[in-house]
């Protein structure tokens, strides 16, 4: 009798356990999808546009390059047709070889009067990452103190860099000013598609739904760090104070800052630097982030199903090294499991069916993913790609559990044809060619060399 009575309370703090998670789970979600509401269906004017050079910060513009990736041309002609009348491109490549340069030689002819200049590491480095490594002869060149680091796959509309300043230096009158001083402007990532293969529409899928819906809410919380740099803003001046510890300086305010090696090379032994640079400025200066009303648009070439799990499974192990915390918890704000725990919970303490449950909670996930990709488009899915979307949504959900247990277990990842061991704190050294064990095998199938950008076919 005792034992069954304590079998029951056991059961009973689980169940309600699954259902108060859900509950959260619905809280957060609902936050993300409301906050893309109401920053991302009304795009203003910033009225730095049409002010004089001498009235606006200026801006460098570091662009990392690395061959041919997707839609280059009109990807990196977006930062040439900015809005701001004070800016600097600077094209960051590897070696006078790379074929990136073919696309930048053209763009800058077009537009003769925009500030470009093309930046070659020629050897230099500072770390095992190659985009820190390629970036640090246009970081030292630099003219002016914010700074935009803008990958190659990504495009900008071209009142982006206006609207980012106006958040990270905005004028003494401005209202409700933040408590803490920005120090990163960051752009939500949105996923289109220029070639339509499974793995690019299960991509598009992801970053467009629960990833940004997740990625908004957590932001608008604030309650720590969490950005991904495919665009962001912050000022060199800042940066040079921080190396990447994470460990508070305690006259931060009076302009202290971190012994040692500090600055852009700090960040070269971590694989996620982007990541790495905001956390220090959040930690180690006390600075905060904020979200612009504008998104990234990452362009998706023809990837694989492989290609994502593989670029899943790679960041899932580097966020294992740097949060450990929440990267266990991950699965469970899926929607798989998590619907599966709360149809248990719900049928424990309430009798209600499962099969009743589930299709419910289904459709009214799908209804708040969509609507958070309507916010970032400026639009629904298009009428004749909805099916294909719906079907790459359900895809990504399915396999979203099994990918986490592939990546959970292991510490190599591959990028850019090298593969790398993620250490701690996200820290990373080269390693052996040899595979990921059973995982490393069955990646291997259908997947593209060198992280699938596609070089430029040249006659011998």
């Amino acid at each position: 009798m005792v034992e069954s009575e304590h079998w029951h309370i056991v059961k009973l703090t689980l169940a309600s356990a699954s259902v108060l998670w859900y509950a959260f789970l619905w809280c957060l979600g609902l936050l993300g999808c409301i906050a893309a509401r109401k920053r991302y269906r009304l795009r203003p004017r910033s009225p730095l546009a049409s002010a004089p050079s001498s009235a606006v910060p200026g801006v460098s513009i570091l662009r990392p390059l690395k061959g041919l990736d997707t839609n280059l041309y009109e990807n990196l002609e977006s930062t040439f047709t900015q809005e701001y009348p004070n800016y600097e491109i600077f094209f960051c490549v590897d070696d006078e070889d790379d074929q990136a340069l073919n696309v930048v030689r053209d763009l800058m002819s077009k537009f003769p009067n925009v500030n470009a200049h093309i930046s070659i590491r020629n050897g230099a480095t500072v770390g095992v990452n190659p985009k820190v490594n390629n970036l640090m002869t246009a970081y030292h060149q630099a003219a002016h103190d914010i700074l935009w680091v803008l990958d190659s796959n990504v495009m900008v509309d071209a009142g982006t860099l206006a609207r980012a300043v106006d958040i990270l230096s905005p004028p003494p009158d401005a209202p409700n000013p933040p408590r803490r001083r920005i120090g990163v402007v960051h752009h939500v990532p949105y996923a289109w598609v220029t070639k339509h293969s499974l793995g690019s529409r299960v991509e598009e899928a992801f970053l467009n739904t629960n990833h940004a819906k997740m990625y908004i809410a957590i932001n608008s919380v604030a309650v720590d760090s969490c950005v991904v740099g495919k665009s962001c803003l912050y000022r060199k001046s800042d940066l040079e104070r921080v190396d990447g510890s994470l460990k508070p300086i305690p006259n931060a305010d009076d302009g202290g800052c971190q012994p040692g090696e500090r600055g852009l090379a700090a960040f070269g032994r971590f694989l996620a630097e982007d990541n790495m640079i905001a956390s220090a400025l959040w930690h180690e200066l006390g600075l905060r982030h904020d979200l612009s009303c504008d998104v990234a648009k990452n362009a998706v070439g023809n990837m694989s199903l492989m290609d994502y799990i593989a670029r899943r499974i790679r960041w899932v192990r580097v966020r294992k090294r740097m949060v450990l915390a929440a990267t266990i918890v991950e699965p469970l704000t899926e929607s798989v499991l998590a619907g599966c725990l709360a149809s248990l919970g719900l049928r424990y303490l309430f009798g209600i069916p499962y099969w009743l449950f589930f299709p419910v909670h289904v459709l009214a996930w799908l209804s708040v993913d969509m609507d958070v990709f309507a916010s970032l488009a400026g639009h629904p899915v298009p009428a004749n790609m909805r099916w294909a979307f719906l079907a790459a949504w359900a895809a990504r959900e399915l396999i979203a559990l099994p990918i986490w247990f592939m990546a959970i277990v292991g510490s190599d990842v591959e990028w850019r044809g090298k593969r790398y061991e993620v250490m701690q704190n996200g820290e990373v050294r080269r390693a052996g060619e040899g595979g990921d064990g059973i995982t490393g095998w069955f990646l291997s199938w259908g997947r593209k060399p060198a992280d699938y950008y596609e070089p430029l076919e040249t006659e011998e």
